[in-house]
């Protein structure tokens, strides 16, 4: 993530703060094999801080997501380490770095996000502030609902997995697999229960980003 204001610090940091993240700087020291590999088997998420245009190499098997099954269980080579890679495992990267050029080979492992500030996203944050000083209520429900909008989508995705990972080991004809079956029917109601949360929490959503519009001129 580019990141010269530090807007996606601040938000991964709210984000994961219950799920136990780590936060490291490759060039501040300390044991970072040594973290990532907690990370790695445990799942807690990582974020890494300013890092520059070049990657350190230990990170190439994370970004290449070289996992590999041994004795039927994902695993990954983090250095000298051959480790268990859990799925709940997530990475993140920022930089402070306001153009920096990476490599074909560097863009093509990762999702690069931009948080540079353009006008409009200056406008929106500083219509935040106002919000926060006149309608704190507002802004308060509006953090609530990206936070819960991330999480939903992070639950997504692990039913997907889920579901796919049953697929990929089932044996035989599926629709005799009652241990699958129930995963792929129980996978599918927690689906159906988040849609309908994302559902309304974009119509409450679009009314608070109704109510704000009011406060626009100010920000301006």
């Amino acid at each position: 993530m580019i990141d010269p204001q530090g807007q996606a610090n601040k938000w991964i940091k709210t984000m994961e703060k219950k799920n136990q993240l780590e936060v490291v700087k490759l060039s501040g020291g300390g044991d970072i094999i040594r973290q990532l590999e907690n990370a790695v088997q445990f799942g807690f998420p990582v974020l890494i801080e300013d890092i520059g245009e070049e990657l350190d190499p230990i990170l190439e098997p994370l970004l290449l997501k070289a996992i590999f099954k041994q004795g039927g269980v994902n695993c990954i080579r983090l250095g000298d380490s051959t480790l268990e890679y859990s799925s709940s495992f997530r990475l993140y990267m920022t930089t402070k770095l306001r153009s920096p050029h990476y490599l074909p080979e560097v863009s093509v492992k990762v999702t690069l996000l931009n948080f540079g500030i353009t006008r409009e996203g200056l406008e929106d944050q500083l219509l935040g502030i106002v919000v926060a000083q006149e309608r704190p209520e507002l802004e308060e429900e509006k953090a609530r609902l990206v936070l819960a909008g991330a999480e939903n989508a992070r639950q997504l995705k692990e039913i997907e997995d889920k579901i796919i990972a049953v697929l990929s080991s089932s044996e035989g004809n599926i629709l005799e697999d009652e241990t699958a079956i129930d995963v792929i029917s129980s996978s599918k109601a927690l689906s159906n229960e988040i849609g309908h949360k994302q559902q309304v929490a974009e119509r409450t959503e679009k009314k608070i980003d109704e109510a704000r519009a009011g406060y626009k001129p100010v920000a301006q």
